[in-house]
């Protein structure tokens, strides 16, 4: 009751009308079914590897692993967080596997993959917080697949940020990404357990760490935030030194999370794209389906990306 109620406040502060939303046209996206699809699937079920795809809901699902690509989701399938924008179960995780770093190595080795995303679960229970797993699966890789280019999508790792950055740093070379997800006023209702400026310093020392290292972040529209905050927020990222944003709409992921507050134009998208354009990012997505790992394989320059309707 106190989060409805605290919910509440925040949308009528801003004038704006909770309610269910439908989805306009220019969200709707069937799932494919083609034979890479179901090769992809079929391979990641084999090997008994959880997807950041399925466990979200992505709506990119479809569309990725039709190319061949997933993000893998490593460390388990349960969260220490419950976070209302996500989907991801939370509760007590099982220790990490010591055989997901050669499964993971099979599956890149099967797919043949250029370009691995790999991300993970908070592990708030980890004494690492998970940064030596997240190691183990690049070393496993790479002496599978010399030729593989990372990136990873970490968690915050709390008050471990530089422990975990200096195991880390022995994986590298790697694309460093930390998503801040939403603008800080909304951390309260949406990312509990999350700390806004904790995110910004984490990629501030991965960046500050080591010059192999490329720092990229994204963020949610449709959430209820203000065009100020928005800009405020490419900033942030910014004066961080984060080199890469994607910008993309928020969709309810499932019955228990939030209501989508505003469904963002494609033109708005693109107007957000000339913004962080024009404080000096050097790779950017700003469209509706954008997420973190979204084309992620063909970032191996820093060129921003055409907008979905320019491809």
């Amino acid at each position: 009751m106190q989060e409805h109620k605290i919910l509440s406040e925040k949308y009528d502060i801003r004038n704006t009308r909770y309610e269910i939303r439908r989805l306009p046209p220019w969200l709707r996206r069937p799932l494919p079914a083609d034979d890479t699809f179901h090769h992809t699937r079929q391979i990641l079920e084999y090997l008994g590897l959880e997807t950041i795809c399925s466990n979200a809901n992505c709506p990119n699902r479809g569309q990725c692993w039709t190319r061949g690509t997933a993000t893998v989701l490593i460390l388990g399938k349960v969260c220490t967080r419950n976070c209302k924008f996500c989907s991801v179960a939370c509760g007590k995780p099982e220790p990490p596997d010591s055989t997901e770093p050669l499964r993971l190595a099979r599956m890149a080795k099967q797919m043949g993959l250029k370009y691995l995303v790999i991300t993970s679960v908070n592990r708030d229970d980890l004494p690492d917080g998970g940064a030596g797993h997240f190691r183990d699966c690049i070393k496993e890789v790479r002496q599978q697949c010399p030729d593989m280019k990372f990136e990873i999508l970490t968690p915050d790792f709390r008050n471990r940020q530089k422990q975990a950055l200096k195991i880390l740093s022995t994986a590298l070379p790697f694309v460093f990404a930390h998503n801040v997800e939403t603008v800080p006023s909304l951390y309260q209702i949406a990312r509990t357990g999350g700390n806004y400026q904790r995110s910004l310093n984490l990629l501030k020392i991965a960046k500050e760490c080591s010059d192999n290292i490329q720092t990229k972040s994204s963020i949610m529209l449709g959430l209820g935030e203000t065009d100020d905050e928005v800009e405020h927020i490419l900033k942030d990222l910014y004066n961080t030194g984060c080199e890469r944003v994607t910008i993309g709409q928020y969709l309810k992921p499932s019955k228990n999370s939030l209501e989508v507050v505003e469904y963002i134009t494609p033109e708005k998208f693109d107007f957000w794209k000339r913004k962080a354009m024009e404080l000096g990012f050097r790779w950017i997505i700003s469209s509706p389906f954008a997420r973190s790992s979204y084309f992620a394989e063909q970032e191996n320059t820093l060129q921003p990306h055409l907008s979905d309707t320019q491809k």
